[in-house]
């Protein structure tokens, strides 16, 4: 199929889907605290002197929290290499948006992705003029991509990462997209693995650059270190209490994982950091109704002891700091859910970790962890209570993160592997 066939199939299919997801979109910006964020630049519409933006930078756009976490590393890596390089950073959500504000970076500028109508691209590229932009990890909007190619404006992609689900897919579209993705002049992937997949879909194999992974790179993030009030907040619940932190559970993962953990440990405390901070209410009902004590980070107050207590953070981007107090770590999105997170910021920090059976967005990072000894898995209750009691075993916890350090230390310098990339690509 042609590429302008291709191309007026997907313009005319656009607004529907634009119009079915909308009303999702608005709920989830209602809860997430959007409006107000400036959320109308999303769709093109700017309220600020345009003489004040920072025409000509080097754009990165991230779409989700993780995204942007991401790209802030990339970024100050970038500025530390290059000073006086100026960025602009694009999110998709309110939360990432938000993410990006508080990392207060001098003279950053932090907007939104456009969607991807013509219109709404040609009103962002008007006003910002990018010397490049950075695509942080699989978000391919074709009509960004042919107006940027149009005005010759590189587009880039940095930390390239697709799921085996979504390979298959691309694979099978080939020859659909092949006409979109071939307009990038760089693609930085993970994994050797991984190079077929962007040959099929139509790169030029001198434009594939091996570079690792910058979310895995230790040497991109320092551990987080401990913060006092933290310290307290946790000494609060009963010192000397072994911590057990759940990370980004997904629906239902909070009741399961606080029962292992308990069944594990009675003097366990189990800190639970839901996925999406706006769950509070669901989450704190459920731990309620299975009789649990929930106390949240949002509205924190000293607890009676005694009383089966879980500590509920509902609170956004603060995982890495909780991690670095814990004892051990519980992957969320790998048991309940599909595809897992990120263990990269507890191995980094040095917790046992322990993951469910459904990690494939981690692949092959999981299959190397479980190779070389340096993560337990479990799927039952039982599995997970038994797995908590061994990563709490001292010599077995430092069994675990050793091993785990020496798999992430191939991604080591993936960071100036990119810099060393997207740096030259315009």
């Amino acid at each position: 199929m042609k590429e302008c066939a291709i191309l007026l199939i997907y313009r005319a299919l656009l607004p529907l889907l634009f119009i079915f997801a909308f009303p999702g979109w608005i709920m989830k910006m209602l809860r997430r605290g959007g409006f107000g964020t400036g959320l109308h630049e999303r769709v093109g519409i700017f309220t600020t002197a345009r003489d004040f933006e920072p025409c000509g930078a080097i754009h990165l756009h991230a779409v989700s929290v993780g995204e942007t976490i991401l790209a802030l590393k990339l970024l100050r890596a970038w500025q530390a290499a290059h000073p006086g390089t100026r960025f602009v950073l694009a999110t998709g959500t309110s939360t990432g948006h938000d993410t990006a504000t508080r990392a207060n970076i001098p003279d950053l500028r932090v907007t939104y992705v456009p969607l991807d109508f013509p219109w709404m691209v040609r009103s962002y590229l008007n006003r910002f003029e990018p010397s490049q932009i950075i695509l942080i990890e699989g978000e391919i909007w074709p009509n960004l991509l042919r107006i940027a190619q149009n005005r010759a404006i590189p587009v880039s992609l940095a930390n390239a990462r697709t799921s085996p689900r979504s390979a298959r897919r691309f694979l099978k579209l080939a020859p659909i997209l092949r006409p979109f993705f071939s307009r990038l002049s760089a693609v930085c992937i993970q994994e050797e693995e991984h190079r077929h997949l962007w040959e099929a879909l139509g790169i030029d194999a001198k434009n594939i650059h091996l570079t690792g992974s910058i979310k895995f790179d230790p040497g991109s993030t320092n551990p987080p270190a401990l913060r006092s009030d933290f310290a307290e907040m946790l000494a609060s619940f009963g010192a000397g209490r072994p911590i057990i932190l759940a990370a980004s559970t997904f629906p239902g993962e909070e009741t399961l994982l606080a029962s292992a953990i308990l069944t594990a440990h009675p003097e366990a405390l189990p800190v639970i950091v839901p996925r999406h901070a706006e769950r509070r209410t669901e989450v704190s009902q459920s731990l309620t109704k299975e009789g649990y004590n929930p106390i949240l980070r949002s509205a924190f107050r000293p607890p009676t002891l005694g009383e089966n207590n879980i500590f509920l953070i509902d609170s956004t981007g603060e995982l890495a700091t909780w991690t670095a107090h814990a004892d051990a770590v519980i992957i969320g999105k790998s048991f309940l859910s599909t595809g897992g997170q990120n263990p990269a910021e507890a191995i980094i920090s040095s917790k046992p970790l322990i993951l469910g059976p459904h990690m494939e967005n981690f692949q092959p990072l999981t299959r190397q962890l479980l190779a070389a000894d340096a993560a337990l898995t479990a799927s039952s209750p039982e599995e997970i209570s038994t797995a908590i009691r061994t990563a709490l075993n001292p010599a077995r916890a430092i069994s675990l993160t050793e091993n785990a350090t020496r798999v992430l230390a191939i991604h080591q310098g993936a960071t100036s592997r990119h810099l060393k990339v997207l740096h030259t690509n315009p």
